[in-house]
């Protein structure tokens, strides 16, 4: 893991996010030599040996300018036109610039729906290992021609983030239209100085952020530190550098002061946990007692059902649940029984399982392998699939 900036010349593989300030303008779509460009710097470190899957930006605001539709509130199913539009002509751009290099390149479209699931989870995480492995470029949108609110990323540099974990990487470089974390916004104040390391997204950190983003486009910064602490979460460091400046990206991998770094902590999160801790909506709340909440806090403990004090909601096993304690949200994990079995295990000591249901899978009601916690990073035991 990358934990000093000397750190990051042993990077093997990257995730580099482009955002659509960099991609289009509102006049005439696709900036080609913009696209030319950093593909030129990809491309270069591909040569070095280096793994890259590039986080693309870009289609919706293309869409709009092909069609005509700058500058006016679009509904969601013009901007679901829009994506369609844009998408390939934005591949269509990445595909001959890769070509230049006689590299090959292959489109993932991904939503939220997508990493929720397992096993499709885990079909993209296969997919991105196979391209690599043949030498192909992946590259990664978000598929807006069929996502709605509840299944988006949000943005593209939390679907960076996420990306970094599918594929295994080292580190996250967000390119933007900025040169990476202020103190304060550079543009009121030109003595705000730039934050060339983070080791913790601590709330004075988070304030610096502001929520203006580009016009164009839908992350500001506080969407970046967002997909940083995501990122840094699962092990995968991160960065913020100016996509406008040429040779950011060799200079960021090559140890120098360039951008934003933000650091991986100490401890690292499996990647199932991760995926627990980021994509899982719940879909009921197990409510515990003071002891319970005593041994996931402090112990690492698996839940126990003796520990039980309530269960809400409509459930299947292996589904996503939050656990609320007497002082609030505690954790959240994968159920190793249903809601009604739930119910009918509260305050059951784990020998008695058995007696209650007719059967026994588990003594507990949340394996702490499948478990993720609320209120602090240190969690000791994980495994990984």
């Amino acid at each position: 893991m990358i934990r000093s900036r000397g750190d990051i010349k042993q990077v093997g593989r990257l995730v580099v996010k482009i955002g659509s300030s960099l991609l289009a303008d509102e006049k005439s779509g696709l900036k080609a030599d913009v696209v030319a460009r950093l593909v030129d710097e990809v491309a270069a470190l591909i040569r070095r040996g280096l793994d890259v899957a590039v986080v693309t930006s870009g289609a919706v605001a293309l869409g709009r300018v092909h069609m005509g539709w700058v500058g006016r509130s679009l509904s969601v199913h013009e901007k679901q036109a829009a994506a369609a539009i844009g998408q390939p002509l934005l591949m269509h751009a990445y595909s001959e610039s890769f070509a230049r290099h006689d590299l090959a390149v292959a489109q993932l479209l991904l939503t939220k729906d997508d990493l929720r699931n397992r096993r499709r989870y885990l079909n993209a995480s296969n997919t991105s290992q196979t391209l690599f492995s043949a030498g192909v470029v992946p590259i990664v949108n978000e598929n807006d021609t069929v996502v709605v609110a509840e299944i988006k990323f949000g943005d593209n540099d939390t679907l960076g983030a996420l990306t970094s974990l599918v594929v295994d990487a080292d580190l996250m470089v967000m390119l933007t239209d900025v040169d990476g974390l202020y103190e304060a916004d550079p543009a009121e104040q030109a003595s705000a100085r730039r934050i060339g390391e983070v080791a913790a997204l601590t709330p004075e950190i988070l304030a610096m952020a502001g929520d203006a983003g580009s016009h164009f486009g839908t992350g500001g910064m506080a969407s970046k530190l967002n997909a940083a602490r995501m990122a840094t979460r699962g092990g995968v460091a991160a960065a913020v550098i100016g996509g406008n400046r040429p040779g950011a990206l060799a200079r960021l991998l090559a140890g120098e002061d360039e951008g934003t770094l933000f650091l991986c902590g100490t401890d690292r999160q499996a990647r199932r946990k991760h995926w627990i801790a980021e994509l899982l909506a719940p879909a009921g709340i197990l409510r515990i007692d003071a002891g319970a909440e005593r041994a996931l806090l402090s112990q690492g403990s698996s839940l126990l059902p003796i520990g039980l004090t309530g269960v809400e909601g409509v459930f299947d096993k292996g589904e996503c649940v939050e656990v609320v304690g007497p002082s609030g949200r505690v954790a959240r994990g994968l159920a190793n029984y249903n809601g009604e079995e739930m119910r009918r295990l509260i305050g059951v000591a784990s020998q008695d399982i058995e007696d209650v249901l007719g059967y026994r899978d588990f003594s507990s009601v949340i394996h702490r392998d499948n478990l993720v916690l609320c209120r602090q990073e240190k969690e000791k035991g994980a495994s990984d699939e």
